[in-house]
């Protein structure tokens, strides 16, 4: 709409008049408008806007992953109006990222700002050596420079045979590739404790520009998923090599079982692909993340005896292991420097993983809610609906956050009466619910 609204000589906010808007435009924390905002439009709103472009709308349906789509904000509208809404674009289409300027402008002749729906296995712009960073984190960075850092750029050529390898495995490239992000993430973590790790803080120093440590927090955060790629990359093709998974099922013994040592032959050779030799006793001593699953699933596999499930798919990745996300973490460092750092016990004693969770269902039920400012036009009925339908989604997500918070002060040591009274729930009943929590995990 704002390249459209330019060619009119027009400013976009002008052109966005000619359209019933459902909602307001999805802002950060600090209340700037989001990079990543996306527009639904109905069906009204489509055929006005393919007018005004002078395209076809199946040109545009293959140009633009939200064109189609549509929700309840907008098939409540009258037909034949053109209506939008605003949402965004990890809700629509997947992860949104900034795209390179210069590559823009290159087709286009402007430099402009530019997003793109890409996941993070395509971030690489090869011609420039670039790192498009997410478009979802409240930071004015679009792109790291990867030109001292040539692994970085040849992982992403290398990822392309290891997704067809997926692809031919059954597995799916996206499901591998989250496994093994999953993996070296957790792996990240822990790196600050290995003396020997002296590749990761080379990268890191060079993707802030020479020295990141006047702001390491902050850079490891933001340069996390550039710096540790080739990695991801070199351990999801390990994960699908059938002979590390022979190794796993020898290192576990077979179906005689025994307990891993240090020695783990899996281990070792799962440092040496990713050019650590000495990675192996660490990884061994590591049970619980998403690794051990894995050597699980094939494990129990091989030995039978029980139903099929996802706890015999390898690639199944809980949802509390899931790393937590660039724009996830820096809302937590902002949240504690403004409260003076007072979150230093919780995130000393609460998994990374778990404070993710937490964080994003709030952040699900605070969209929820965003989604009814302005909602007060309609028959009562239209309106009631819409209010009932965000405020029992809410409702729900805001029950779950709860939960998962108890759980997780609990596990820290907090007292089960004292977490009990704070979420307004009887001891006992607390305890059910969290015991039922821990053995569906």
């Amino acid at each position: 709409m704002g390249r459209v609204a330019h060619r009119y000589g027009l400013q976009a906010k002008d052109l966005r008049s000619c359209w019933q808007w459902r909602n307001y435009p999805p802002t950060y924390d600090s209340g700037g408008p989001r990079a990543d905002a996306e527009v639904l439009l109905n069906a009204a709103g489509r055929q006005l806007l393919a007018g005004l472009c002078g395209v076809e709308e199946e040109v545009l349906a293959r140009a633009l992953p939200s064109w189609g789509q549509e929700d309840a904000k907008l098939s409540a509208g009258k037909n034949g109006v053109p209506a939008a809404a605003w949402r965004t674009g990890g809700a629509v289409a997947g992860p949104v990222a900034f795209g390179c300027r210069l590559c823009a402008a290159r087709r286009t002749g402007t430099v402009v700002r530019v997003m793109r729906y890409t996941p993070f296995w395509s971030r690489v712009c090869v011609r420039h050596g670039r790192w498009l960073l997410d478009a979802d984190a409240d930071q004015p960075l679009e792109y790291l420079d990867l030109r001292g850092l040539p692994e970085v750029v040849a992982a992403q050529r290398r990822w392309t045979g290891v997704a067809r390898r997926a692809v031919r495995a059954g597995a799916g490239p996206e499901r591998v590739f989250a496994l093994a992000h999953a993996v070296v993430a957790r792996w990240w973590e822990q790196a600050l404790r290995w003396e020997r790790e002296k590749v990761w803080p080379r990268r890191l120093h060079q993707v802030a520009g020479g020295n990141a440590g006047g702001d390491l927090e902050r850079w490891r955060i933001v340069g996390r998923e550039a710096v540790v790629f080739p990695e991801v990359v070199a351990v999801a093709d390990a994960l699908l090599d059938p002979a590390m998974a022979e190794l796993a099922w020898r290192a576990s013994g077979g179906m005689r079982p025994r307990v891993r040592g240090g020695d783990d032959p899996f281990c070792h050779r799962l440092g040496e692909r990713v050019d650590r030799d000495w990675l192996g006793p660490l990884v061994a001593a590591d049970y619980g993340g998403p690794l051990s699953g894995w050597r699980s699933a094939i494990v129990s596999a091989r030995r039978g005896g029980g139903p099929p499930g996802w706890r015999d798919d390898p690639w199944h990745l809980k949802r509390e292991q899931q790393p937590a996300t660039m724009a996830g973490q820096l809302r937590v460092m902002a949240a504690e420097a403004q409260a003076g750092g007072s979150g230093t016990r919780w995130r000393a004693t609460v998994p990374a993983e778990h404070r993710f969770h937490i964080t994003q269902l709030l952040d699900e039920a605070r969209e929820e809610l965003a989604q009814l400012r302005g909602v007060q036009s309609g028959t009562t009925a239209e309106v009631a609906r819409t209010l009932l339908e965000h405020l029992s989604q809410s409702a729900g997500l805001v029950d779950r956050a709860v939960l998962h918070t108890a759980a997780a002060a609990v596990a820290a040591g907090v007292a089960l009466e004292e977490v009990a009274r704070w979420s307004r729930l009887p001891a006992e009943e607390l305890s059910q619910i969290l015991a039922a929590g821990r053995s569906e995990d």
